[in-house]
């Protein structure tokens, strides 16, 4: 029961009916009569107009998305890069620096400013800024080269006497509001 394969495709070529010699011209009249070459024309330009813009927008998107711009604000040169802070370190001394800027916020809230005060002010706005320079310094030393206990050190010093210098200037205050009030009470005696 068992047959060879290799002996039923020899039997099978040997049976095989040939084609009609013309049914080859036949189909292809038939299929131009069914799908005449204009309409053909005309699928193709569609086609090609199709793979056009399909291209065109793929390779648009490919250029916006290798491209990607990064908009910064006005402010921010591109050079600039996001520093670390105390928090950045570790969570002990995000608590100390919270606490210095929320002091030193605190002490300027509380420091009425009027036209007399205005030249005792200014002076100690001026030294501000220039321990937040070196703030801003220190912490970009801090994200280049790593925490260091020196740099940690002298980035809590420089909120030390930032705050110091507000407790000075409030003093200060005190003691410009004491001194106009002895003068108006002696003259008010007079």
């Amino acid at each position: 029961m068992a047959q060879d394969i290799r002996e039923l495709f020899k039997e099978d070529a040997q049976t095989q009916e040939k084609m009609p010699i013309k049914h080859q011209n036949r189909f292809l009249k038939k299929l131009d009569a069914a799908l005449p070459i204009e309409s053909k024309s005309k699928f193709n330009w569609l086609k090609i107009a199709a793979s056009v813009v399909v291209f065109l927008g793929l390779s648009f998107g490919g250029v916006k998305f290798l491209k990607q711009e990064v908009t910064l604000p006005k402010n921010v040169t591109p050079n600039t890069m996001e520093t670390k802070t105390l928090g950045d370190v570790s969570p002990g001394l995000k608590k100390v620096e919270d606490y210095y800027l929320a002091s030193i916020n605190l002490e300027l809230s509380k420091i009425k400013y009027t036209p007399e005060t205005k030249d005792l002010f200014d002076g100690y706005v001026v030294q501000l800024e220039e321990l937040d320079k070196e703030y801003k310094r220190l912490s970009v030393e801090l994200t280049e080269s790593g925490p260091s206990e020196l740099t940690v050190n002298a980035l809590i010093d420089n909120l030390k006497f930032r705050l110091n210098l507000l407790y000075r200037l409030r003093a200060q205050l005190k003691e410009l509001n004491i001194s106009e009030t002895g003068v108006e009470e002696v003259t008010k005696i007079i």
